[in-house]
């Protein structure tokens, strides 16, 4: 029996002209039954055969890249062929590291076939990448992400997936009008004891939800490190990108990936969302899931009355729910509070109170969560070739992130805002909304 072709169209393409050069190969090959696997460069961009391998780019080779790359060499059908970072240091590194990886995984002495570019969109020029893995700092995601998907590639983005809403609207639409598919990289939610959480109250097994206690590290603030002297292997000006013009200094982003601290971008406003967004996009992200609210969110946020505070914000979905920004002394988890029992879920420990709710075990009746059997990266790459969602698509990534970055104008501006989750503004709050994005610089 001959291998069914499937394929995924280019939006660019009409899908109604059946002479379109893809359409007539695919109808001649089929009808002739001549072969069963088309070369990609044949079907054009876009199509990936079951059978086939997906082609990886990377963009953005940080301490973050190398676990990204030893999961999809180790645990996916995926190649990864091409990397771009604006550190030569990295690029090198990069090359070298996923080449040797590759010469331990097929049993060879040496292994070529990775290119690094100091330009992304050098990269994003290949026929013959299908899809990129967005691994920069987050005031970087959602131009390099739209690129990516309007060079037709699909797209596996970190967490959290933009850095301002406005960001992350536009990464919804392109991702509608280019047919991109996109993985949101919240991995949590293709753990295990995660899905379990998550159904356990979506199914009422804690009784009516109360509230919620999301505990994840503080709101960003203004970039404060002094000034460094500026390697030379850098193009700081790209590096900075649509940010100010910062001052360099090592720990904001290090020269090289072997250090013993993660880069701290993530603390500053300029560059990232605080810990309250790199982590939040994990644990909010989940109180979404379990809640059931994942193509909405929150529409009032409370901070806290003094204005120095760094925890303590609520916020209340139009159903009453409750969910606060607070340290329940467990470390960075969430817990959920029900008329019934309780449950707290973090990397770490899922436990429940009482101990019972834990042992019960799903009727058929109940909801069964998108189970991505352990595997974040594997799903997005089947996800590809299906012409399905992966587990945490745009939207979903979209709607855990606006959390996050609401959370933090919240802290900023230190009073109640109400937000409207379908026009995805604020409600009648000029100054709010001034907030939802910025002026990008011009670093061309």
């Amino acid at each position: 029996m001959k291998e069914q072709l499937t394929t995924t169209e280019n939006p660019s393409q009409n899908p109604k002209n059946p002479l379109s050069r893809r359409g007539f190969m695919l109808k001649t090959t089929l009808a002739l039954g001549a072969v069963t696997i088309v070369p990609r460069h044949v079907l054009g961009m876009g199509f990936v055969a079951p059978s086939d391998k997906i082609n990886l780019g990377f963009i953005g080779l940080g301490r973050q890249s190398e676990g990204l790359a030893r999961r999809f060499i180790n645990e996916t059908s995926a190649q990864i062929i091409a990397g771009s970072d604006v550190w030569s240091t990295k690029n090198k590194w990069f090359r070298k590291q996923v080449q040797k990886q590759y010469a331990e995984k097929y049993g060879k002495g040496s292994y070529e076939g990775v290119t690094t570019y100091a330009q992304y969109k050098e990269l994003l020029e290949r026929k013959d990448i299908d899809a990129v893995v967005v691994a920069t700092p987050d005031h970087w995601h959602a131009i390099q992400s739209i690129d990516a998907m309007k060079a037709g590639k699909h797209l596996f983005c970190e967490k959290p997936l933009s850095h301002r809403v406005s960001e992350g609207i536009a990464m919804v639409k392109t991702a509608a009008e280019t047919g991109a598919v996109v993985q949101t990289g919240s991995m949590q939610r293709s753990w295990e004891n995660f899905r379990k959480a998550s159904e356990l109250v979506r199914n009422g097994y804690l009784g009516e939800i109360q509230k919620v206690l999301v505990n994840v590290g503080d709101p960003a603030r203004d970039y404060d490190l002094l000034p460094e002297k500026l390697p030379k292997k850098v193009d700081w000006n790209l590096w900075c990108g649509p940010a100010p013009m910062l001052a360099y200094n090592h720990r904001l982003a290090p020269s090289k990936n072997k250090v013993k601290f993660w880069p701290d971008w993530r603390k500053f406003k300029e560059t990232g969302g605080g810990i309250l967004c790199d982590w939040g996009a994990h644990m909010f992200d989940i109180a979404q899931w379990a809640l059931g609210m994942d193509r909405t969110g929150p529409v009032k946020y409370l901070p806290p009355e003094n204005p120095a505070a760094v925890r303590g914000l609520r916020m209340y979905y139009e159903n009453g729910i409750e969910m606060v920004h607070q340290d329940f002394d467990r470390g960075w988890g969430v817990r959920f509070i029900g008329s019934e029992g309780s449950l707290d879920i973090s990397r770490n420990y899922l436990e429940t109170n009482p101990a019972s709710i834990l042992s019960v075990q799903l009727k058929d009746s109940d909801t069964h969560l998108y189970d991505a059997k352990g595997n974040h990266y594997q799903d997005w790459l089947d996800a590809i070739k299906n012409k399905t969602k992966p587990i945490c698509d745009v939207q979903t990534g979209h709607r855990s992130a606006t959390i996050c970055n609401l959370a933090n104008i919240a802290y900023q501006l230190g009073r109640e805002l109400n937000w409207d989750p379908v026009a995805e503004k604020f409600k009648e709050d000029a100054e709010a909304n001034a907030l939802l994005s910025r002026k990008n610089r011009d670093y061309s």
